[in-house]
């Protein structure tokens, strides 16, 4: 399965867990740290990256992706920084490539971390 377009994902400051996404949660899966997005969130879980988009001018729609640990194959962090605001992550899937770019706010080596965690602790 190839993406046909690279996704790209902008994640802001690290929020608190969504309430809502717990009923998205297998059983045995916890999640871990959510960030902010541009009209949603997206959540590192045990098992996961979960990444809600609101779509609409309502954002009553939402798309869920779901990525899981390990469909990931490699992953790269670009930055000049703790708190670069240009910074971003790219993940190599067996679905493509997914951009991740970083806002104000988040920390490129949190994120770098948290990758590092899932994908190395979870094969």
């Amino acid at each position: 399965m190839e993406t046909s377009a690279i996704l790209t994902w902008t994640l802001q400051q690290e929020i608190p867990i969504p309430a809502d996404v717990t009923e998205l949660l297998v059983e045995g899966e916890q999640a871990v740290a959510s960030f902010a997005t541009f009209r949603d969130s997206a959540t590192f879980t045990t098992k996961r990256l979960i990444v809600r988009d609101a779509q609409g001018i309502t954002g009553k729609k939402v798309e869920i992706y779901s990525l899981p640990y390990s469909a990931i194959n490699m992953w790269s962090s670009e930055n000049a920084g703790r708190l670069d605001w240009n910074a971003e992550i790219e993940l190599w899937t067996r679905a493509g490539e997914i951009k991740v770019k970083l806002g104000k706010g988040a920390d490129v080596r949190r994120l770098d971390s948290l990758i590092a965690w899932a994908v190395l602790g979870s094969r």
